[in-house]
């Protein structure tokens, strides 16, 4: 309790500190925290048509791709952990794929899927998979020889090893990897956003730069600050509630 209200404290004084000198700059670009949570109350909450229209959307298009890249990356990565024939012949794929910037390849989603949730989800998709991915497929690998050669000999069917040996022994790196690609899904939720749509927080903060409303955009930036934060709280929540057979150190006993 006593770090969370020191963490809470700091943020506060944070926040304190750019009220001050926001108001001090008086600069349009550098709007203080009050007058952007005044935009913010205006715009998501005296018209609420605009969470039907683009904050709902949006959330819908983030959970909906990293869903999808969350069970295709975990899928894929304990066939691959499991399999050394498999991963040195998708290894380099897999290299090659993962060294492309997802931003660089909206142009060619926008022509495959010319523009709406398809673009966007395929967008978000590719760019999440890769943590999940090599996360699994790391974890898979580590599996405790003891726990191998005990399922050999009892002969354990191959899905059974599978759910109930790889893939608890996997859970924590799987998890880690969870917690980075939601993050970056809600980076390419609005990168995606940004063309090829009119709807959604990407394409609003986009009209409010061409307009030249900056507190309006401040307000969508911390926006998607807060739902990063959620998000990122409730599978932290998740991660302890699946994990809780697992020995935790002290300091996340408290945290």
């Amino acid at each position: 309790m006593n770090k969370f209200l020191q963490r809470w404290t700091v943020f506060a004084g944070l926040v304190v500190v750019w009220q001050l000198a926001g108001m001090a700059a008086d600069d349009p670009f550098f709007p203080p925290p009050s007058d952007i949570v005044t935009a913010a109350w205006e715009w998501w909450v005296l018209e609420p048509q605009n969470v039907t229209e683009h904050i709902l959307p949006s959330i819908g298009r983030l959970l909906s791709g990293w869903a999808i890249a969350s069970v295709v990356g975990v899928a894929l990565g304990l066939l691959l952990g499991r399999s050394d024939r498999a991963m040195e012949y998708a290894g380099p794929l897999l290299v090659f794929l993962r060294s492309i910037p997802p931003p660089a390849l909206v142009p060619v989603f926008l022509l495959l899927f010319r523009g709406g949730t398809s673009m966007q989800l395929a967008t978000i998709v590719f760019g999440v998979i890769w943590p999940v991915l090599l996360n699994t497929v790391d974890g898979a690998r580590s599996v405790d020889v003891t726990k191998v050669d005990t399922s050999a000999v009892f002969r354990i069917p191959r899905h059974q090893w599978v759910l109930g040996v790889v893939l608890p022994a996997a859970s924590p790196k799987i998890f880690a990897g969870l917690r980075v690609s939601l993050s970056l899904s809600l980076v390419l939720m609005v990168i995606s956003e940004l063309v090829g749509t009119d709807n959604g927080i990407g394409s609003q903060l986009m009209t409010a730069q061409r307009e030249f409303d900056y507190t309006r955009m401040w307000a969508g930036i911390v926006l998607l600050g807060v739902l990063g934060y959620g998000l990122n709280t409730v599978l932290l929540a998740v991660e302890r509630r699946a994990l809780a057979w697992q020995p935790r150190s002290r300091d996340e006993q408290h945290a």
